[in-house]
């Protein structure tokens, strides 16, 4: 059942990053002031989306012969990651990326294994602040800041 439902979800999972592909086709390849234009993180993505799917239907068949014992689903982790998720797309704006980022990341962490809180701050923490310096910085590309109120 798992095996089937794991063909499903990379079929799913390549329709996906074709679509993301052929989106970022449709982009400009250079925004103003800006020297990552907005179609590269989406090529990119959908590129490393199918190469993953492409894996997880090739694990499907190796593990036909595998009997596994069914899981339970877990709609409790899911749902507050959803939510989770659902909080950082509304708030990215105003919040800013840092902010949001780091939020999201630590709720994220915290969901998966809560025993490590003082880990998570500072993945989280480093991610954030690396990722923003990096795109910003380094690869003259924009995102939203910080907060009006914050500065």
């Amino acid at each position: 059942m798992i095996i089937q439902f794991d063909r499903i979800a990379s079929i799913l999972f390549l329709a996906i990053g074709v679509l993301f592909i052929i989106g970022s086709q449709q982009l400009g390849s250079s925004s103003y002031g800006s020297a990552v234009g907005p179609d590269i993180f989406p090529l990119i993505l959908g590129s490393i989306l199918v190469l993953l799917s492409i894996r997880l239907f090739y694990e499907t068949f190796q593990k036909q012969n595998q009997q596994g014992s069914k899981e339970k689903l877990l709609y409790k982790p899911f749902l507050i990651i959803f939510i989770a998720t659902l909080f950082y797309i509304l708030t990215l704006e105003t919040i800013g990326y840092v902010i949001t980022t780091f939020l999201f990341l630590f709720v994220c962490f915290q969901t998966m294994e809560r025993t490590k809180w003082v880990q998570s701050l500072i993945i989280s923490a480093c991610f954030s602040g690396f990722v923003y310096f990096f795109y910003v910085e380094i690869l003259k590309g924009t995102l939203p800041g910080w907060p009006i109120w914050f500065s």
